[in-house]
C-alpha cells in the first residue's frame, strides 16, 4: 500500500520549540526526526491517503514557525519498500544495562554479548523504537525496577505504541505483563513485535483507552508514555490503578511541562514520593505509592 511522506527541515537550534509545538497535535503521524551527528532535524509525517496528507500539510503550517524552517515542505508518494527504507534510517540499536533494543533488519549481523537479552523491533507506523528520549526514559526506569522487584510483579503498559515497554518487561522476566492502546494499528504492531521476539501469548495486548484499559486493574508497575495534557486529564485513573507499594512511570512530558504535571499528580496522589529526570527537552516523573 503506498503512503505519502511530508518532510520539512528545521533549524537545529529550534528543535525544542518544534517538539513542543508538535506535541500540541495529538496525532502521532507528525514527528520530529533528528540526525545528531550532522546536527540536522526534520519534521516528518506519514499518511495513508491524500486527505490525511492535506491535513498534515495544514498542520505543519500551523505548528512550525516560519523562521524555524529551512526550505519548503517536500512531499513524496512512497511504495511499501520506500516507506520501510525511510523509517529504517531513523531507527538504530541501543542498550541500557543488559537489555538491547535492535531493529529486526540487523538480526543477522547483531552480536549479543553473553548474559544479555535483546528485543527485536519493527515499529512500522506505531510510535516506540526506543530512539526517542521519552521511550528511553521509560525503558531505563523499567530496567531499574527489575533490579529491585520480584518477577511476579504486575506490569501494565498504558498506550503501548509498538509494544516496546511491555515486551521489554516480559524479556526481563516479568510474568504478568499487559499493554493497551486506543489505536488498533499500534496493537497490531505490538502483536507482530511479540511474535518477532518469541513472546506471543506472554503479553496480553488490547485496544482500549485509559479509562477502559485501567478499569478494575491494579499494577505494581504502571508505565504511561503519553502526552502531558492527556496524563493530567487522566491523573486520577492512573494513580488509582497503582497497587500499594507500586510505581507509576510517566513520560512524554516536555521539560517545560514537568512542574505542571508534577503538581497535578502530587495533588492526585498525596503522600507518594516523586522523582524526575530529563534527557534533552524531555522529562519523566516517577511516583512511588506507599505500602500503606
Amino acid at each position: 500500500m503506498p503512503l505519502f511522506e511530508l518532510k520539512l527541515e528545521v533549524r537545529s537550534d529550534a528543535v525544542g520549540e518544534v517538539e513542543e509545538a508538535i506535541a500540541v497535535w495529538e496525532d502521532g503521524r507528525l514527528m520530529l526526526l533528528e540526525d545528531k551527528p550532522s546536527a540536522r532535524a526534520w519534521v516528518a509525517g506519514y499518511f495513508e491517503n491524500r486527505a490525511q496528507l492535506d491535513e498534515g500539510l495544514s498542520r505543519v503550517d500551523e505548528v512550525v514557525a516560519r523562521d524555524w524552517k529551512i526550505g519548503g515542505v517536500e512531499v513524496r508518494e512512497l511504495a511499501d519498500q520506500d516507506w520501510r527504507d525511510s523509517y529504517k534510517a531513523h531507527f538504530r540499536a541501543w542498550e541500557f544495562g543488559h537489555l538491547h533494543w535492535v531493529p529486526i533488519w540487523e538480526r543477522e549481523s547483531f552480536v549479543l554479548p553473553p548474559g544479555h537479552a535483546v528485543i527485536w523491533l519493527d515499529p512500522g507506523l506505531a510510535f516506540g523504537t526506543g530512539n526517542h528520549e521519552t521511550t528511553r526514559l521509560c525503558c531505563e526506569r523499567l530496567v531499574a525496577f527489575a533490579q529491585e522487584r520480584d518477577r511476579s510483579a504486575v506490569v501494565i503498559d498504558a498506550g503501548c505504541g509498538s509494544g516496546i515497554l511491555a515486551l521489554s518487561a516480559s524479556k526481563l522476566g516479568f510474568t504478568q505483563v499487559s499493554g493497551f492502546d486506543n489505536d488498533p494499528e499500534a496493537v497490531r504492531v505490538s502483536g507482530e513485535n511479540a511474535e518477532l521476539n518469541g513472546l506471543t501469548g506472554q503479553v496480553a495486548f488490547a485496544t482500549a483507552d485509559l479509562i477502559s484499559g485501567l478499569s478494575g486493574r491494579c499494577a505494581d508497575l504502571l508505565l504511561a508514555n503519553i502526552q502531558a495534557d492527556v496524563l493530567m486529564t487522566f491523573a486520577r485513573a492512573l494513580v488509582t490503578a497503582v497497587a500499594p507499594g507500586g510505581q507509576l512511570v510517566l513520560s512524554g512530558i516536555l521539560a517545560s511541562e514537568n512542574d505542571q504535571v508534577r503538581a497535578t499528580f502530587a495533588a492526585a496522589a498525596p503522600g507518594w514520593s516523586i522523582d524526575a529526570r530529563m534527557i534533552g527537552e524531555w522529562s519523566d516523573l516517577v511516583l512511588d505509592r506507599p505500602q500503606r
